[in-house]
């Protein structure tokens, strides 16, 4: 299903009222679509690198049967209120939090490739489960990220513009990249904005089809495996700019691509630490050895995998409360590996399967397998994490002082159970959700 236009309309005001219009009329019969029990908590927004505003990305995900779905963006939380409205309209529970890199130096894993492709020593993690009162800290805490990877953002982009004058193609400006963003309104800017203002200027210069895609291949990629050759030839292909963009990230951006310096991806234990005392939940982003990329545009290699023991008893040392992975891009033995860390370790395990491209979709049957169904759990857990420490912050899922009886594992449970009882629609009455449950408190 396409998403309605005007859901992606430029202000956050006319993006809300659209769609307050679209389910008074049940356009696309959305209204009537049946629920599965799948969730998604990892997708991304306009607000860092998407085809989707927050309003779009709760539609669509409505519009796949999700239950619950999440906004995460690169160096950016701003997207957290709409998200959070729109989710409130369309009844379905939302929740939110934010993705940094962050440097391991001065851990027992320094110098490792962990789990950013591009850069040794560089990992992702997440901030899931935000409350509510926390986002403008958690904002305030981003805004020198972003500071720095613009600064940086702006050096590849003319280092890039070399390389396409060289072969002949037009140049883009920063602000090219800069517009495609929400970066004044305190969204990120990623490598990927910089690639898709290439795209679009590539594409504005040559149109898409065969002469385009022979003019990447000789000029800046080289051979491009037979799919995405298929995709590009093909003029009428409804996501092309993130085809190219898949295509150009994949083989292009390396001759051009600038590490991150350890003042833009700050200390693990720094980011651990502020995430905690917010009440959020941190979470170490596994990645592990990977065979084929969800989203096109990564090789295969390996990560991980070969020290995980090490790292996981690394994360508890740092204070980590959770671990989140993706069921659909590692294979069973990997992930029961995980799960076994997770529980020995006490961490959290968190589901998400990252959204930045139109080709991919917001269903992610994995996690309907037994293997997996306690990652739905999870998501509630998170859910009610989320508002019950908005309202009243003892309730967080972590605290010492929490009075819920029993271990992470256990509350886990209860918290589940409160999630689903919370009304979508009104989740600020998560309390009297929690007070329905015989066993809360």
């Amino acid at each position: 299903m396409d998403v309605p236009a005007d859901l992606n309309a430029s202000t956050r005001q006319a993006r809300l009222d659209a769609l307050r219009g679209h389910l008074e009329a049940n356009t696309d019969a959305i209204c009537d679509i049946p629920f599965s029990d799948e969730v998604n908590n990892h997708v991304h927004t306009t607000y860092s690198f998407s085809p989707y505003s927050p309003t779009a990305a709760a539609w669509m995900a409505r519009s796949a049967g999700l239950r619950a779905v999440g906004s995460v963006d690169h160096d950016a939380i701003a997207a957290a209120p709409e998200t959070l409205q729109a989710c409130r309209l369309i009844g379905i529970g939302g929740t939110v939090g934010c993705e940094i890199r962050v440097n391991f130096t001065g851990t027992a894993i320094e110098g490792r490739s962990i789990n950013n492709p591009d850069s040794p020593n560089l990992a992702y993690i997440v901030f899931h489960g935000v409350p509510t009162t926390r986002i403008d800290e958690v904002d305030g805490f981003l805004a020198p990220i972003r500071s720095r990877r613009n600064e940086r953002n702006a050096r590849q982009t003319r280092a890039m513009n070399a390389l396409l004058e060289a072969a002949g193609a037009p140049s883009v400006s920063y602000s090219d990249v800069t517009v495609v963003s929400l970066a004044p309104e305190g969204g990120g800017i990623t490598e990927r904005h910089i690639l898709y203002a290439a795209s679009r200027s590539l594409i504005e210069w040559m149109g898409p089809g065969v002469r385009l895609r022979r003019f990447v291949e000789d000029k800046l990629t080289g051979v491009l495996p037979d799919r995405l050759q298929e995709f590009l030839d093909d003029a009428r292909n409804p996501h092309y700019i993130y085809d190219l963009l898949g295509a150009l990230k994949s083989s292009f951006l390396p001759a051009f691509f600038e590490q991150p310096s350890e003042d833009e991806c700050i200390p693990v234990a720094e980011a651990v630490a502020f995430a905690n005392s917010i009440e959020a939940i941190s979470a170490y982003a596994y990645l592990g050895d990977i065979a084929d990329s969800p989203t096109g545009d990564k090789k295969a290699a390996t990560f991980e995998d070969a020290y995980l023991d090490e790292l996981f008893d690394e994360l508890e040392r740092i204070g980590f409360r959770a671990v989140t992975y993706m069921p659909p891009r590692n294979t069973l033995a990997q992930l029961r590996r995980v799960q076994s860390l997770c529980r020995s370790h006490r961490l959290m395990e968190i589901s998400g399967v990252d959204i930045n491209s139109s080709r991919q979709v917001f269903t992610c049957e994995e996690i309907l397998r037994p293997e997996f169904r306690h990652l739905i759990d999870a998501t509630w857990a998170l859910i009610a994490h989320e508002k019950l420490a908005t309202v009243s912050p003892e309730y967080s899922l972590f605290r010492r002082d929490n009075p819920v009886p029993g271990d992470l594992f256990s509350k886990i449970e209860t918290y589940a159970r409160v999630g689903r009882a919370i009304d979508p629609h009104r989740p600020e009455d998560a309390l009297i959700a929690a007070s329905g449950i015989a066993s809360f408190g």
